[in-house]
């Protein structure tokens, strides 16, 4: 990685002047990283973190943490709550009770929680496809089954499709649904008239909605997320919203997320299963990262939402001017790029093996997120520009042998 990475810094002194923070790449190679656990020359532009360093005030927070040197085990802070319920009046214009404000080690853990104490083995689980594959392994693993109700891919762009999940709800054994809001492979930011009619669609048939709305603060500059509790009054009745500030601020190690459940019973139940699944309990720096980055680095977040379209924007630009076969729907929402190989193969676990093997980049196969990716592949820019442009490069090289 070392080679790789080396030009990072050249990729943002050109960006750092108009921007409070600069965005390079960190050497990540000596530090047992998932993503970077790489031969040297590879380029990993898989798993959904960044490489960026996190914000100043939460490298701070931590800081502070650690110069206390007793670890021991920690509380949840009121603030955490607190803090939570701010960020959501102040991000999506929501009112939620910080006493709603349950904290979980992660989003994935919460979900898997939230499966077992609100709904019985044998029962059916609604996933809209393509989706993040850990929704389809928290519902097999817990003995649920998966029903899909696949969104719909017209003229290479995605939407919901609500007879399918009318129907998926009308089955007797259909008692949840796990939405992405917004949507992880694909980037889109769900409408409020489209998550209302989901609520409405829950109520009347008696669904539990647990809404993964883990992306939602990396999104085009200018558009707003919809939380899917907050878009009707049957939608806070069925809703259990798990967030963190992983993905955003890239802290995904510090294990803090948290779920919001406004409807007693609901919450009740899930807060006992979390203590038996042993998730309910922060690290020592779990709490005070995420009060540092919900309450002091707003900023930090904006500079790296543009610099994020940027990357988007240069890529898809890139991409399509050299493989006009190529189709790249429009990602709103999240770091990635969900990449229409079709003209290319109708195998994603095999390209993506060539393209490795081939140039060394090292990109996501659609197939893990269920049939209708088949022949896509995932790609995260949340790096520096000179790394998105040598992305860009090798896989321009890789599929102009396949044309």
């Amino acid at each position: 990685m070392t080679d790789t990475i080396s030009h990072a810094s050249e990729a943002c002194d050109h960006d750092s002047s108009s921007r409070p923070f600069p965005f390079e790449a960190v050497d990540r190679s000596q530090i047992d990283s998932v993503k970077w656990s790489t031969k040297p020359h590879e380029l990993p532009m898989w798993v959904a973190d960044m490489d960026f360093a996190t914000a100043p005030a939460i490298v701070d927070a931590v800081r502070e943490r650690v110069s206390n040197p007793t670890y021991g085990y920690s509380l949840v802070p009121d603030e955490f709550g607190q803090t939570i319920a701010a960020w959501w009046r102040q991000e999506y214009q929501t009112q939620i009770n910080p006493a709603d404000v349950i904290f979980a080690a992660g989003v994935i853990p919460a979900i898997s929680s939230a499966i077992r104490s609100l709904t019985n083995p044998g029962e059916k689980i609604v996933v809209q496809s393509p989706v993040y594959n850990n929704f389809y392994t928290s519902i097999i693993n817990n003995g649920r089954q998966v029903c899909d109700a696949p969104l719909i891919y017209q003229a290479g762009e995605y939407s919901m499709d609500f007879a399918a999940l009318e129907e998926a709800f009308s089955d007797p054994l259909t008692t949840m649904m796990i939405l992405c809001n917004p949507q992880n492979p694909t980037g889109n930011i769900w409408s409020a008239d489209d998550l209302a009619i989901i609520a409405q669609l829950a109520k009347d048939h008696h669904v539990i909605v647990v809404s993964d709305e883990i992306h939602c603060d990396i999104r085009r500059p200018g558009l707003a997320h919809t939380p899917f509790a907050s878009v009707y009054p049957a939608a806070r009745e069925v809703a259990v919203t798990c967030n963190s500030p992983s993905k955003a601020f890239n802290i995904a190690g510090l294990h803090s997320a948290y779920l919001v459940v406004s409807t007693d019973w609901i919450r009740r139940r899930v807060q006992a299963q979390l203590i038996r699944d042993g998730v309910a309990e922060p690290t020592v720096f779990s709490c005070p990262a995420a009060i540092a980055a919900y309450a002091h680095s707003r900023d930090w977040l904006r500079a790296v939402n543009h610099y994020i379209q940027e990357n988007k924007d240069y890529a898809r630009t890139k991409l399509s001017k050299n493989l006009p076969n190529l189709h790249i729907p429009r990602s709103d929402a999240t770091y990635l790029l969900w990449l229409d190989c079709r003209a290319f193969t109708s195998d994603a676990d095999l390209l993506s093996r060539q393209i490795r093997e081939q140039t060394g980049l090292y990109l996501s196969s659609g197939k893990m997120y269920g049939p209708s990716g088949a022949a896509f592949l995932r790609m995260n820019l949340g790096t520096s520009r000179t790394l998105v442009e040598d992305g860009t490069d090798r896989l321009i090289q890789a599929l102009s042998r396949q044309q």
